[in-house]
């Protein structure tokens, strides 16, 4: 019996990034909050979405699924928890652009709870993921709601640019463990002074 082995890659076919396949940003953010959470650094949550279920079938006894349901009240933010005493709640975004992301992306009560906790002295934040770019994000409350106030006015940009990110936020790497170490960051806003 011949043994079959694979082909070897031809040098002249295009590499692929594999470090990030399969994977949602929402799910990498998870693996880096287990992480965080077996290391002992953070406890950092996905807050699940409040759904009233409406209509079930069940068309075996242990086979019950979901038809009909909707969501009770409109979700706050994705994640929550606690890191060095202090209160962290922050959303996901993803953009497929190159430019910028939407405004209409991020939605106004999302912006107010965000508002609310860091009025509270919690700290709030989005991380946005440009898949044009594939770069990580860490965009700080106050430069999210500067441009949700200038999109208010007349002529108001309703994005925030690239460019933005490239000045104001701050870029996360993508490693093995953790694979998005956000919290690196949250360090360095915790010593700027207010």
């Amino acid at each position: 019996m011949a043994i079959s082995y694979p082909t070897p890659r031809k040098s002249h076919e295009k590499k692929i990034d594999r470090s990030n396949l399969g994977m949602t940003l929402e799910s990498d953010i998870e693996v880096t909050n287990q992480y965080y959470y077996d290391k002992k650094i953070a406890v950092i949550h996905k807050k699940p979405t409040p759904v009233q279920v409406v209509n079930v079938s069940y068309p075996a006894r242990n086979k019950a699924k979901i038809v009909e349901a909707y969501y009770k009240t409109p979700s706050t933010t994705d994640f929550n928890g606690i890191y060095k005493g202090h209160y962290i709640d922050f959303d996901a975004k993803e953009t497929k652009s190159a430019t910028s992301i939407p405004l209409k992306n991020i939605h106004q009560h999302q912006i107010d709870h965000l508002k609310a906790i860091t009025e509270h002295g919690g700290i709030g934040f989005l991380i946005v993921y440009f898949k044009a770019h594939n770069e990580y994000y860490l965009l700080p409350f106050d430069v999210l709601y500067n441009a949700h106030i200038e999109s208010q006015t007349k002529g108001g940009r309703q994005s925030i640019a690239y460019q933005t990110f490239k000045e104001k936020a701050h870029l996360i790497p993508f490693s093995y463990q953790p694979r998005l170490d956000y919290l690196k960051i949250v360090d360095q806003l915790l010593i700027k002074p207010s």
